[in-house]
C-alpha cells in the first residue's frame, strides 16, 4: 500500500488540490445560498481533476490514445448538468451563473489534473472576483437609472443574478 502512494503522491496532491479550488468556488454559491455550492463545486473540480489524469495515464500507456477525447467528455457531461440548475421563471433564467461557475470548476480541475497550478488558482481568483465584485456592480446597476432605463429597453434581460 505504501509503494502505490509513493508512486502516486503527485496525483493525490492534483486531487487534493482541486477539491480545495473547486471548494473555493463553491463557499462563495453556499453563500449566496444557490442550489449549487460546495460539494458540488468540489466533486465537480475533483472528477474532472481525475479525468485529466486518467487521460495522461492512458497516453503513457498506449501512445496512440487522443488525450482530447476525455477532456471533451467533461464539457459535455458539466453542460448537461448545467442545463439541469437553469430553470425558468416565467421568461426569466434563473441558476444560469451557477451552472458558468461549474464549467469554471471543471476547467479548473482539468487544469489542475493537468499539472497547471498556477492556472487554475488564477482562474479561481478571477471566479471568485466574478461571483463577488461583479455581483455588487450588477446589483447597483440595476438598482440606478441605467437600470430601469434598461428594464424599460430590454425587458427581458435582468442585470442582477
Amino acid at each position: 500500500m505504501e509503494i502505490l502512494f509513493f508512486q502516486n503522491w503527485e496525483i493525490f496532491i492534483r486531487l487534493v488540490l482541486a477539491v480545495i479550488f473547486g471548494g473555493l468556488i463553491g463557499i462563495e454559491r453556499q453563500i449566496a445560498h444557490k442550489t449549487a455550492g460546495l460539494r458540488t463545486f468540489s466533486l465537480i473540480s475533483l472528477s474532472s481533476c481525475l479525468l485529466a489524469v486518467v487521460s495522461i495515464l492512458l497516453e503513457k500507456s498506449f501512445p496512440d490514445f487522443n488525450v482530447a477525447i476525455i477532456p471533451t467528455s467533461i464539457i459535455g457531461g458539466i453542460g448537461f448538468i448545467g442545463a439541469g440548475l437553469i430553470i425558468f421563471h416565467g421568461s426569466q433564467p434563473s441558476g444560469v451563473t451557477t451552472a458558468a461557475g461549474l464549467l469554471v470548476a471543471a476547467a479548473v480541475g482539468m487544469a489542475t489534473g493537468f499539472g497547471f497550478y498556477s492556472i487554475a488558482i488564477f482562474t479561481v481568483i478571477i471566479t471568485l472576483m466574478i461571483f463577488t465584485i461583479f455581483w455588487i456592480i450588477s446589483t447597483n446597476l440595476s438598482k440606478s437609472r441605467f437600470g430601469s432605463l434598461s428594464k424599460t429597453i430590454f425587458p427581458s434581460i435582468s442585470l442582477a443574478r
